[in-house]
């Protein structure tokens, strides 16, 4: 599949089939979401050309650890990316995020080249970073007082999100009195009152029990529909990926590379024990169970051949 194929920019809930790894478009359909914004200059939301990343693993010489990678994100789309363990999937967000730059290749947001980090792009990480001696609206305003925005705006806006993510009667709490479904709605909504363009989430769900992280790919589901947010979503879990994604990436093992792209033409909303939802994410576990493999030969290849 040619990885530079370019996705279309608002999605149906009405789709024909369940999963498709050319790049044709979705049929079309009833609107499930509001039309997502469309750039004007007629880019991508985010644009990845030629990615390729290395460092210093150890005395011996350089670590390549992503080669080539080439993906175009629209507005408004939810793109979930999968992958064995150590592949980059954590790595390729902190360079759509800023945080350190690509070896080689260029990272675009609207067209414009990523020179570090920015407010139109919020990364949640795996470990939520709350400040336990903040309350909940403190969290949630912390962002906006660090880019000076009036009192009263903020107030506003964490009234706003804190509705959203269903939490506003606990504004005053603090986070050791919340559960942890609650502590990630607190992180989402804080990602959210920056109001950014893009949400990159680095496996939010993957430490929660089965009850409450269904829950949240509800409230996650709901949230990206209502604002219209470009969605960045990484995750071990091929179920998950194909339970909330518009397209599935599956990479590599290291380097990591783009292997192959998945639309997910299933209507919504979706939920883990549907049929459909099982059958696609069988489809790509067979791909990414040859990654897999690939991983564990790696690293025990030495001692079966002893």
């Amino acid at each position: 599949m040619n990885p530079n194929t370019a996705v279309q920019s608002c999605y149906t809930a009405e789709r024909k089939g369940s999963l498709h790894t050319t790049g044709r478009r979705p049929s079309a359909g009833a609107t499930l979401v509001p039309l997502r914004r469309v750039n004007g200059n007629g880019f991508p939301k985010v644009w990845l050309q030629g990615i390729s990343l290395s460092y210093r693993a150890n005395a011996e010489g350089q670590l390549l650890a992503l080669e080539d990678i080439n993906l175009r994100v629209n507005p408004g789309e939810f793109l979930c990316i999968v992958g064995p363990s150590g592949c980059g999937k954590s790595t390729l967000l902190h360079l759509i995020a800023g945080l350190h730059p690509a070896t080689s290749g260029e990272v675009r947001v609207d067209g414009h080249a990523v020179q570090g980090t920015g407010t139109d792009r919020i990364m949640i990480f795996q470990e939520l970073g709350l400040f336990p001696w903040l309350t909940v609206a403190g969290n949630v305003e912390f962002g906006m007082r660090m880019k000076g925005i009036p009192q009263e705006q903020r107030e506003e806006r964490v009234e706003h999100y804190l509705r959203l993510v269903h939490l506003a009667q606990f504004k005053k709490s603090y986070i050791h009195q919340l559960s942890g479904g609650m502590r990630q709605r607190v992180a989402l909504a804080r990602a959210l009152a920056a109001e950014p363009d893009v949400l990159l989430m680095d496996e939010p769900f993957a430490a929660l029990d089965a009850q409450t992280r269904d829950l949240l790919h509800d409230e996650l589901e709901r949230i990206w529909a209502e604002t219209g947010r470009t969605i960045i979503f990484v995750t071990h879990n091929v179920r998950e990926a194909v339970r909330l994604g518009d397209r599935v990436a599956l990479l590599t093992f290291r380097p990591g590379r783009v292997k192959r792209e998945y639309w997910i033409d299933l209507p919504r909303p979706r939920h883990l024990e549907d049929v459909t939802v099982a059958k696609s994410a069988r489809e790509i576990l067979d791909d990414l169970r040859e990654e897999i493999n690939k991983s564990l030969e790696e690293q025990y290849g030495h001692e079966t051949a002893v």
